[in-house]
């Protein structure tokens, strides 16, 4: 998928500039920045048929940029268009506004050119110096030349008749229209009629409003010019403004079928992990071709495999936008078959043979295939108990554990989530521990990317809920990689750590883990931060070390006492019950505590919440006031000593 979606980007950008080449003139009043901007535009064309026929892989951050470098040509080549084929008037009228579209088009096209990482790109010395870096320095001069937004003097000429042939006294104005005529080249009825379908077709589902006026104002007085010199000809009837009505939305280009290159409603998956259309990837085959038609790599089977992930994709961005989804849409799934390579359907094709068919994959097929067919197991692994039944019955489990090992961060990611999603099956759990998955789940969580991180984090909670595996997860090594993740990930990833170390920490030969592993200060700092969202999940963890001593000294030398009690005071009925139940213990084996929760003035919302709290937390609560008023009688007795 990733390869297709590069070979479209750079045929994209390709067509961009071919389309660009096609237009040989541009309307008199932006003529020079047409000219100039098209020309530099033209030049990029030698770059992108230099990158579609790299065979390395392009290097990390590059997508991006090059998508950015789309997004840029894309609005250059509507600017181009819209003076090249569009309103004469338009474009005189709105001049200022139409020179600074050409700024920033200019500005987009440099910053996007400067993002590109063309050392990167192993492209010759040769080619770099005499093409690419040479269009990136005119664009930029060409950005701070255009940055002064000045007109050419034809360009506030016209401008300066249009605004008098609309508002000054009717000499001047029959001059100032003359003008307007010959230099626009709209003095006869025909060219006027051209300029009448450009103004329709530019306003059209646009809201009348008194700039639109303006033009169809002036196009009439044109209009009147012209019958005025032969009054014989056909009027050119002067529309209305459309009434507005939305344009449809661009399909991404992802949805597209790279072979019918329209919006998939069936997407299927070949054996290289392309995706296409049915229709249209069947009729390549049924013309007996044997290969991908993106990587002409030959197809190992035949077999046609509904793309889940992406119709769901499709579904919600038609969804999104309004649209029905393309009739006929999901319908292989109702007919319950898969294509064979000549049509023919294959009987009983329900997501039990698709499943069958995606583990035939993970365990033959290349890398790029078990990247996909890991992709869409675990798609299958969240819908519904019965798939993580059959991929488990399927024997995909051990092929899954073995991908976690891949140095393919993808594949890799896909393989620790389709565990995840399978590990909710309970009976699933133990074929996972048995499978090996622990220590390659583990060495995901040490080394993966983020989300590949998160879901290792996910999953080892997932495996801990059964007792057994708590304690062979905490003998794996896992509990000093979740801290770390707690204490660098993201959001999310600090959560997923947040509840297996909790899972895994009921276990007491755990929680001594988890004190050496230096997670109490990482806790305590999430205390402090109460913005970062993390003080239920960091308590309640804190709740639970704390019934181990190793856990309570190493809470009781980071001075915990002023931030529970300020929890005790301000947090949530949550917050509270957990900060009480962790300085309770703190309290009942450390007097000193004693004395610094009654120095800190705990009594007061200590006895709000006896009275006010949960259940537990007004048994903790009275446990702290009992433990204060034998402080305070201690400290009478010693008054009176």
């Amino acid at each position: 998928m990733a390869e297709v979606i590069l070979q479209l980007l750079f045929q994209s950008l390709l067509d961009i500039v071919n389309d660009i080449s096609m237009y040989r003139e541009y309307i008199k009043s932006h003529r020079k920045e047409s000219v100039s901007l098209a020309r530099r535009i033209k030049l990029l064309g030698p770059l992108f048929e230099e990158v579609r026929d790299l065979k390395e892989p392009l290097p990390e951050g590059a997508l991006a940029s090059f998508q950015a470098l789309k997004s840029a040509l894309e609005f250059s080549k509507q600017l181009l268009l819209q003076c090249h084929s569009g309103s004469k008037l338009y474009l005189v009228l709105e001049g200022e506004a139409v020179s600074s579209a050409f700024c920033s088009a200019v500005v987009n096209l440099g910053q996007a050119l400067d993002e590109l990482p063309y050392n990167s790109l192993f492209l010759s010395d040769e080619w770099l110096t005499n093409c690419c870096c040479n269009v990136q320095v005119v664009l930029v001069h060409s950005q701070l030349r255009r940055a002064k937004g000045r007109q050419s003097s034809l360009d506030s000429q016209l401008s300066e008749d249009a605004v008098t042939v609309l508002g000054g006294n009717r000499d001047s104005c029959k001059l100032a229209l003359e003008r307007l005529a010959g230099k626009l080249r709209l003095r006869t009825m025909s060219e006027l009629q051209q300029e009448s379908q450009a103004l329709q077709a530019m306003f059209a589902g646009t809201k009348r409003d008194e700039n639109i006026d303006k033009v169809y104002a002036l196009l009439g007085k044109l209009q009147e010019l012209a019958l005025s010199k032969n009054p014989e000809a056909a009027m050119v009837e002067t529309p209305e403004a459309p009434a507005e009505k939305p344009a449809p939305p661009a399909i991404p280009e992802d949805f597209q079928c790279p072979i019918s290159l329209e919006l998939m409603k069936d997407p299927v998956i070949v054996a290289t992990g392309q995706t296409y259309e049915r229709a249209s990837i069947q009729k390549w085959l049924d013309a007996g071709h044997k290969t991908c038609p993106k990587t002409r790599q030959p197809l190992t089977h035949l077999v046609l495999t509904p793309n889940y992930v992406l119709r769901s994709l499709i579904a919600h961005w038609c969804e999104t936008h309004g649209l029905e989804p393309p009739k006929g849409y999901g319908s292989s799934r109702p007919s319950g078959k898969l294509s064979s390579s000549h049509g023919i359907d294959v009987p009983h094709a329900t997501d039990l043979v698709v499943v069958e068919a995606l583990v035939q994959r993970l365990a033959t097929g290349q890398l790029e295939e078990k990247r996909a067919a890991a992709g869409e197991l675990r798609l299958l692994a969240k819908r519904s108990i019965e798939n993580r039944i059959s991929i488990a019955e399927a024997g995909g489990i051990p092929l899954l554990v073995e991908l976690l090992s891949t140095q393919d961060k993808r594949t890799q990611e896909h393989a620790v989530t389709a565990l995840l999603n399978l590990s909710i099956h309970d009976q699933n759990k133990g074929l996972i521990v048995l499978a090996g998955a622990i220590e390659p789940i583990v060495e995901v969580l040490r080394g993966g990317s983020m989300e590949a991180r998160e879901n290792a984090a996910a999953t080892l909670f997932s495996l801990s809920v059964a007792d057994e595996n708590k304690v062979t997860i905490g003998a794996s090594g896992a509990i000093p990689t979740l801290v770390d993740l707690f204490n660098s990930g993201s959001l999310r990833g600090k959560k997923d750590a947040a509840t297996a170390l909790f899972n895994l920490s009921i276990y007491q030969g755990n929680k001594a883990r988890a004190v050496r592993a230096g997670i109490v200060p990482a806790l305590m700092r999430e205390l402090l931060d109460t913005r970062a969202g993390m003080v239920d999940e960091s308590l309640a963890i804190l709740a639970i070390l704390v019934t181990h001593h190793e856990g309570r000294v190493a809470v009781g030398n980071e001075s915990p006492v002023p931030v529970l009690v300020e929890l005790i005071s301000s947090g949530s009925a949550r917050t509270k019950e957990n900060a009480a139940a962790v300085l309770l213990a703190l309290c009942s084996n450390d007097s000193a505590h004693v004395v610094a929760a009654h120095q800190l003035g705990a009594y007061l919302p200590l006895a709000e919440l006896a009275v006010n709290g949960t259940m537990r937390a007004r048994r903790k609560a009275g446990s702290l006031l009992e433990h204060l008023c034998k402080q305070d009688e201690m400290a009478e007795v010693d008054n009176v000593l």
